[in-house]
């Protein structure tokens, strides 16, 4: 007869705990990565498993990519894109592991993201104070809006643009939320990120200096007169709108400004657009009622590998065709953005 040895359960805080389960300080989230993990070229995870040495390769069953994890577990990292259902699946799939005890773990979402030239210059690290979602809307075809409309977007419960967001007395004012912590709206397409966690992050890291090579210097001066881009790249605080299409122009990000704002009463001001972040925050926020995460331990850092508009005398569709995924001007720089500025927190956390 064989005999199988199980590890030891214990009850802590009301859940049941394997006394083996690894406890990170620290979970990287990334969204994507290109090829391996290691030794070619890198997307979003890349760095920190072979900067971190994070060496241990963990299969969870339902995640998009192996959990990596130092030798010590005291720092594990996860790609969980793309998109914005993914990212939730992935975070709930990892809670839900008994392998895993992420109660007292802290969260630094991390990835690439486009930025809009009013608001900064590729290869800046933005952390964000709001996320967001920008697909919870009623649509009509630019080919038909009403005269007067600026794009034909409005609120889901509305019937004019003029309409109360999410219908009347549905959604809260987000002017009127007090506090620091962590808080999203009923709908969950506007998200705030802990404000006072957020304060110390960027107090830490403001005041790094972000390379600009030639490549990003001359697509910058392209866009002279932007409000954002009249320096080079920096560590700021904005909004990030969360879309799962990639959508890119003038149009569109005069679009994505109105609608940031809209959403959120006029609190949040665009800086960055990305595809993922409103599933993955949502999923921390479950995990948290649950009992399994704290979401008010998370910071998102968004760093910027693309402009969301072509420069003048460029249409957007020109525009996409020298500005690639995985062959953005400041793809690589972003990268590094996004590991020099986001480690400068892990290495705190660490201690």
């Amino acid at each position: 007869m064989r005999i199988v040895r199980l590890a030891p359960l214990f009850f802590l805080a009301g859940q049941l705990v394997n006394a083996q389960s690894i406890r990170p300080k620290v979970v990287v989230v990334t969204y994507f990565e290109v090829g391996e993990d290691t030794g070619d070229r890198p997307g979003e995870l890349q760095y920190w498993v072979e900067r971190d040495h994070l060496d241990r390769k963990i299969e969870v069953p339902g995640m998009t990519r192996a959990v990596r994890a130092n030798a010590s577990g005291t720092e594990v990292a996860v790609a969980i894109g793309p998109g914005n259902i993914k990212p939730g699946i992935n975070l709930m799939v990892l809670g839900a592991d008994p392998r895993f005890d992420l109660r007292t773990s802290r969260w630094l979402i991390n990835g690439i993201a486009g930025i809009s030239p009013a608001d900064g210059t590729i290869g800046s690290a933005v952390w964000t104070d709001l996320v967001v979602n920008g697909d919870l809307a009623k649509e009509i075809d630019p080919r038909e809006i009403p005269t007067g409309w600026p794009d034909g977007f409005l609120s889901l419960d509305a019937t004019t643009q003029s309409g109360p967001k999410g219908g009347d007395r549905w959604e809260d004012d987000v002017r009127h939320w007090g506090g620091a912590e962590a808080r999203s709206n009923r709908r969950g397409n506007v998200i705030r990120l802990n404000r006072s966690l957020l304060d110390w992050a960027y107090g830490l890291t403001k005041d790094i200096a972000i390379p600009e090579d030639a490549a990003m210097r001359e697509l910058r001066g392209k866009y002279a007169g932007a409000a954002g881009t009249r320096t080079g790249p920096k560590v700021q605080v904005g909004a990030n709108m969360a879309t799962e299409i990639f959508w890119h122009g003038a149009k569109l990000d005069a679009w994505a400004h109105r609608w940031v704002a809209f959403e959120t009463d006029g609190v949040a001001k665009l800086a960055t657009t990305a595809m993922n972040d409103s599933g993955a925050l949502l999923a921390l926020q479950a995990l948290t009622k649950q009992g399994k995460a704290d979401w008010d331990r998370a910071l998102l850092l968004r760093t910027a590998s693309n402009f969301d508009m072509p420069p003048a005398g460029t249409t957007a569709a020109q525009n996409l065709e020298t500005e690639k995924h995985g062959g953005y001007t400041a793809y690589l720089p972003a990268l590094e953005a996004a590991y020099s500025v986001g480690h400068r927190i892990v290495a705190e956390w660490l201690k």
